[in-house]
C-alpha cells in the first residue's frame, strides 16, 4: 500500500482557506483517493474541545505561553488518532491549518521562540511537517472586507486582536515560505474560488507523480 499524503492550508485570517480545503478535498476524491478533510484546532474530539477553550470569547483568554501549550496538546491527538493511522493506510489528508500557523500566531504574532514551538511539535506530535504546505496570500485591505462579511457576530478571540499583531503574522508566513521553498507554495488569493481552486490543483500536481 502506497503512503499518503499531507497537505496542509495556511494563511491569515479571511485568506478562503476553508473554502479551498472543501475544493481540495473534494476534487482529491474525485480522482479516486480516500481523503480526510480536517483542521486545527480541532479533528478529534479531544481537540475540538481545546478549540472551544482557545477561540471562544468568554472569558479573559489565555497568555501566549498557554496558548501554545493548548495548541501543541490539540495537535497531538489530531495527529496520533487522526492524521498518522490516515496517512499509514495510504489517504490524503487535508488540513485546514498545521505547525505554521503555530509558528506565525504565537510565535511572530505572540512573541513566543521558534526553538521553544518547534520543541513542543517535536514532543508532541514527534515533528510531522505537511508533505506541502500551501500559503494563500491576500492584501490586508481585503481581508479586512471579507472579515466584515463573514464576521457578523464578531470575530473570535484570536482573529479579533489587532492590525499590527496580524500583519507579525502575515510576514511570519511570508518569511516561512522564502525559507523552504521546497515545502511551500504561494498561492495568490485574489479573484473568484474556482481560479484560486485551479492555482491550488497546479501546485498539488507534483504530490501525485
Amino acid at each position: 500500500m502506497s503512503s499518503g499524503r499531507f497537505i496542509a492550508l495556511e494563511g491569515g485570517e479571511g485568506t478562503g482557506k476553508s473554502t479551498q480545503s472543501r475544493l481540495l478535498a473534494e476534487a482529491l476524491r474525485a480522482s479516486g483517493h480516500e481523503v480526510v478533510q480536517t483542521r486545527e484546532p480541532g479533528g478529534t474530539a479531544g481537540a475540538e474541545a481545546i478549540r472551544a477553550l482557545l477561540l471562544g470569547v468568554e472569558g479573559e483568554g489565555w497568555g501566549a505561553r498557554a496558548e501554545a501549550l493548548l495548541f501543541a496538546a490539540a495537535r497531538a491527538d489530531h495527529v496520533e488518532r487522526l492524521i498518522r493511522p490516515a496517512l499509514a493506510r495510504g489517504a490524503w489528508v487535508v488540513c485546514d491549518r498545521f505547525i505554521d500557523s503555530t509558528r506565525a500566531y504565537q510565535g511572530g504574532g505572540g512573541g513566543l521562540s521558534e526553538e521553544d514551538l518547534l520543541t513542543l511539535h517535536r514532543i508532541g506530535s514527534e515533528g510531522l511537517l505537511p508533505d506541502l504546505t500551501l500559503l494563500i496570500e491576500v492584501p490586508p485591505q481585503e481581508t479586512a472586507r471579507r472579515l466584515a462579511a463573514r464576521d457578523l457576530d464578531g470575530p473570535d478571540r484570536i482573529g479579533g486582536r489587532g492590525e499590527a499583531y496580524h500583519a507579525r503574522v502575515s510576514a511570519s508566513f511570508a518569511g516561512y515560505a522564502e525559507a523552504e521553498p521546497e515545502r511551500f507554495a504561494r498561492i495568490d488569493g485574489l479573484g473568484e474560488p474556482e481560479a484560486i481552486h485551479r492555482r491550488i490543483m497546479d501546485a498539488v500536481a507534483g504530490l501525485a507523480s
